[in-house]
């Protein structure tokens, strides 16, 4: 009988694409068939699995441990939290199964591709027939109004280019590896489904956001890149990036990359993340804008956690602190200025968890909360539940179809 079912759907499939005048490759949501999880090296996930579903924060309490995940997707657009709250990313569109992982053709991706699949201008769901490792030759550019969506499979973008997201809006980006990313030389490049030209090389951050807005990254791993592991810059703003793992990396997060094109309208919120082994700063460093920085757990940095410049006003609560033996205590650094021009910057430490001698320097108003009213802030939790609610940081979290994921 399984068999037989299974045999059914293949039709189906194989009937609805030779259906498509596009040749895209998708299906309507309630078909869907993946390989079996494999071991993750995510920290907490075999005990996860040793038990029942566990969901503790209130990101994942939205939509995890649901057995039916597997059709209704699009309920993680209805989770996120924080300035990146708009994002909707392929909400009622049509899901896209991304089954090829080559990435040969940068001016016609082959359909199946990830490249094919974010390139499109239509709204799309991105999931993937299976486990697979990705090598992107160039750096991957996106289109608005895109989900890739990781569950089911363990999708790693490694040994090549990062994602590009410039000038769009409304992406998340959810349950994804990525590690050992390195520049593309640039050369003629697709931008989107009705243009391709020249670009220059890229600079080898996993994920560039770039003029864009409207933008979720969550329950995704980085290691690795030859330059940052996330960059917001150009003006972008309206990004959460939350339940993340960060790890074996220098310079991690920049917020803000010049001190005369000011980001002043940038808002970003960090939530949930665990800053782990392997780090050395900028987690993250500010220029300009705002930073709501929310019951993330930093285990580890050599120089400083959280850096910045330019009058950037950063808000931390309820996150936990624990300063490395042989490693700077103080998890705070202002960039160039002296104190008569930092003071004024607006750095406050709420409720947070300072452990083995960390320490954070506050300055600025210690009631800017009046001057932010109405901002889409998220409400701290205590520091003491930090390690709980940061258990399941980071990629691999280990859906199954049919069961709570």
């Amino acid at each position: 009988m399984k068999l037989l079912f299974l045999g059914y759907l293949s039709w189906r499939l194989n009937r609805h694409i030779q259906s498509k005048h596009m040749h895209i490759y998708i299906f309507n949501s309630w078909f869907m068939i993946f390989s079996p999880i494999t071991k993750g090296n995510r920290r907490g996930l075999r005990k996860k699995h040793n038990g029942p579903c566990e969901a503790h924060n209130s990101i994942d309490k939205c939509w995890r441990c649901d057995p039916n995940w597997a059709h209704n997707r699009e309920k993680l657009a209805d989770c996120v939290q924080g300035f990146g709250h708009n994002a909707t990313g392929g909400k009622g569109g049509e899901v896209y199964v991304v089954n090829d992982s080559s990435d040969t053709d940068l001016v016609n991706p082959k359909v199946g591709t990830l490249r094919h699949a974010v390139l499109q201008p239509q709204p799309l769901w991105i999931i993937f027939r299976s486990t697979m490792t990705i090598r992107l030759c160039q750096e991957l550019i996106f289109s608005s109004n895109k989900t890739i969506d990781g569950r089911g499979s363990h999708v790693h973008i490694a040994g090549g280019a990062g994602f590009m997201l410039q000038f769009v809006k409304n992406i998340i980006i959810f349950d994804i590896h990525m590690y050992d990313i390195t520049p593309g030389e640039g050369g003629i490049i697709r931008s989107n489904s009705t243009h391709f030209g020249r670009r220059g090389a890229s600079d080898g951050d996993a994920i560039t956001i770039f003029g864009s807005s409207d933008i979720w990254v969550d329950h995704c791993s980085f290691a690795g890149t030859f330059d940052g592991l996330i960059d917001v810059v150009a003006r972008s703003t309206d990004i959460t990036i939350s339940n993340c793992h960060f790890v074996r990396h220098d310079k991690a997060l920049l917020f803000g990359a010049s001190d005369t094109n000011p980001d002043e309208n940038m808002r970003v919120t960090i939530a949930f993340n665990h800053f782990g082994k392997g780090l050395t700063q900028r987690l993250p460093a500010v220029r300009w804008g705002f930073v709501q920085v929310v019951n993330n757990d930093y285990t580890h940095w050599k120089s400083y956690a959280i850096g910045g410049a330019k009058g950037a006003t950063i808000i931390s609560q309820g996150n936990r602190y624990v300063a490395e033996d042989g490693a700077a205590k103080e998890v705070t650094y202002r960039k160039k200025a002296p104190k008569s021009e930092w003071e004024k910057w607006t750095w406050r430490s709420e409720g947070d968890l300072m452990v083995n001698g960390a320490f954070f320097v506050n300055s600025g108003n210690p009631n800017w909360a009046a001057q932010y009213k109405g901002y889409p802030l998220m409400k701290p939790e205590p520091a003491e539940r930090v390690p709980e609610l940061t258990k399941f940081a980071g990629a691999a979290i280990g859906c199954k179809v049919g069961l709570p994921c």
